[in-house]
């Protein structure tokens, strides 16, 4: 798709920075280019003198051009690499932006056209979002693979073997007298069809590693008031990040800190105290706790062993261990803990951790799985498969030839190959400016 105007962006972090990059794409980039930084050389890099219409120097910098439809975009495009303060930066804004045809872009947009242009589809838009927001190298990994097309090999695939099954159902329908048509071709489009329904059954069971990659391993501090919860969070923060005081009810509302263990996104949750004779708006903050913790990856139920207090209603779905604290004061009792911690002197925190990041990585599976990344994949794979088997289980070959085409055309609307004008501005505006 031919685009009328050209935009620009800072394409580079904060500044002030060593570098800032400067980003044009559009039928405007190589005028844009040859009159500020004259002739250079395609694909190459080039030291050049920037200079503004009236000949005025803004900087010495490197310049690049790649000419379309090999680019990014699918469309001209240079990067001037210039030194990253604000008024050089600010400068060469100014003067790009003052050329006819060339607007500031809006969030997305390069990555925007790169998808109109076909050199992305909508998945692999998607993963390259993900990549831009890694924090973690279990993130980063997971977004590179997506990027290079792992997900969006799998849904293609899927899709033309459906597009292929309709094909051979309705040549059925239409051609069964035709010496050229094989013999009854539909038990082995049904037996294929079937077997899809498994492999998309349980690709949608892996969405919860892929939360769990993106979004992050949750662990919720239970227990009752003065067990120690606010002292093990703040150990592992490694800063008072919560309150401490001998006062039962303290910490009121949930408190969150992010950490990456072993490349694993992991987020601790402090609680309020667990007790029944609660102020009222104490008590929000237990009932906040205990919502936290039923839907929580795992539960560290923590228990002052040195004045035990039981805790009613622990959540019986979620993992859980229970955790002894204040072993620099009090024996460990009858062994009745998973973990045994001193969160003062940091005795058992180490095991802890670990524990934590083997539970995180378990959950997570093998790095090498292909898992759907987004909700609406989950809910368009849902989809495909109910298709599927209203396909699998009707009487009328024309109508399972529609619900195929119907399964096909969800798998399509995945990675953008039909109708999904109404996601792209959703999907586009996670982007930040520039890319």
């Amino acid at each position: 798709m031919a685009s009328k105007d050209s935009i620009v962006a800072l394409s580079s972090g904060r500044l002030p920075a060593g570098i800032a990059v400067i980003r044009i794409s559009g039928p405007q980039t190589r005028f844009v280019v040859e009159t500020i930084a004259g002739s250079i050389k395609d694909r190459f890099t080039n030291l050049r003198t920037i200079r503004a219409p009236d000949g005025a120097t803004i900087d010495h910098g490197l310049v690049l051009f790649f000419p379309g439809p090999g680019s990014f975009t699918g469309e001209d495009v240079a990067e001037f690499q210039v030194h990253g303060s604000r008024a050089v930066a600010a400068k060469m804004l100014e003067t790009i932006t003052g050329f006819e045809g060339v607007r500031h872009a809006e969030p997305g947009e390069f990555t925007r056209r790169a998808f109109l242009n076909g050199r992305l589809d909508l998945v692999e838009t998607e993963a390259l979002a993900d990549l831009v927001s890694a924090e973690t190298e279990a993130q980063r990994r997971f977004a590179v693979r997506n990027a290079e097309g792992a997900q969006s090999e799998l849904y293609s695939e899927w899709r033309r073997r459906l597009i292929h099954a309709r094909a051979m159902i309705e040549a059925e329908i239409d051609f069964a007298d035709e010496e050229d048509v094989p013999g009854s071709v539909s038990d082995a489009v049904w037996s294929d069809v079937a077997a899809m329904i498994d492999d998309i059954e349980r690709h949608i069971e892996g969405f919860k590693a892929a939360e769990i990659i993106r979004d992050g391993f949750e662990v919720v501090i239970l227990g009752a008031p003065n067990a120690g919860k606010s002292s093990l969070f703040n150990a592992l923060a490694r800063r008072e990040a919560a309150i401490v005081t001998d006062e039962p009810g303290t910490t009121r509302d949930l408190l969150e800190v992010v950490m990456d263990l072993n490349g694993l996104k992991v987020r601790i949750v402090d609680t309020a105290g667990l007790r029944d004779a609660a102020g009222k708006v104490e008590s929000i903050g237990i009932e906040r706790a205990r919502a936290k913790a039923d839907v929580a990856d795992l539960v560290l139920l923590l228990e002052d062993m040195a004045n035990p207090a039981p805790v009613s209603g622990a959540p019986a779905g979620a993992p859980l261990l229970r955790i002894g604290t204040k072993s620099d004061i009090a024996d460990a009792g009858g062994g009745a803990y998973d973990l045994v911690i001193s969160s003062k002197e940091g005795t058992g925190l180490a095991r802890l951790l670990h524990e934590i990041g083997t539970r995180a990585a378990a959950a997570v599976g093998e790095a090498g799985d292909v898992l759907p990344s987004r909700m609406r994949h989950v809910e368009l794979l849902q989809e495909a498969m109910d298709f599927l088997r209203a396909a699998l289980s009707g009487h009328s070959q024309e109508l399972r030839a529609e619900e195929l085409r119907l399964a096909a055309e969800r798998l399509g609307r995945i990675v953008g190959a039909v109708d999904v004008e109404d996601l792209l501005d959703v999907i586009f505006s996670q982007f930040c400016i520039g890319k």
